[in-house]
C-alpha cells in the first residue's frame, strides 16, 4: 500500500496535501480505493463551492456502493480535476496522484494523521 509522507489523512480515508500557496488539494487513500474496487463515477463540487472539514465534498460510485468523500479542510472549492469526470477509473491506478479538488482559505480541519500514525490506524481497522 502506498501512503506518502508528505500527505496528512483522515479516518474517513482521504488524504490532503497542503501545497506551498496555503491551498490543499484532496483525493482518496490507496486504502479507500481498494476497500471500494473499481470506481465508475466521481461526483465533485463547482469551483466556488465552500466545503466543511468533516464534511461531505463529493462522492465516488463503484461497482459496490456509492460511498462519500469527506473534506479534511474547511474552505473554498478553487480547482476541480475534471480529468475524474471522465476517467473515474484513474483514482484505481494511482490514488495519490488523483486529486479530487484544491481548496483554498484554509480556515480549519479535521483531525489529520500523518503517514506512520495512519498506517497505525489501518492496522487497527484491518484486525
Amino acid at each position: 500500500m502506498n501512503i506518502p509522507a508528505n500527505y496528512k489523512y483522515t479516518k474517513s480515508h482521504e488524504w490532503v496535501e497542503f501545497l506551498e500557496d496555503g491551498s490543499a488539494r484532496v483525493g482518496l487513500s490507496d486504502y479507500a480505493q481498494q476497500e471500494l474496487g473499481d470506481l465508475v463515477f466521481v461526483n465533485l463540487p463547482q469551483e466556488g463551492d465552500p466545503v466543511t472539514a468533516g464534511e461531505a465534498l463529493g462522492d465516488v460510485e463503484s461497482v459496490k456502493a456509492v460511498s462519500d468523500v469527506y473534506s479534511p479542510v474547511t474552505g473554498t472549492v478553487a480547482e476541480v480535476n475534471e480529468a475524474l469526470m471522465d476517467s473515474p477509473e484513474s483514482i484505481n491506478g494511482d490514488p495519490n496522484g488523483s486529486w479530487f479538488v484544491r481548496v483554498e482559505g484554509i480556515t480549519g480541519q479535521s483531525e489529520l494523521m500523518d503517514a506512520a500514525a495512519y498506517e497505525e490506524y489501518l492496522k487497527t481497522i484491518e484486525e
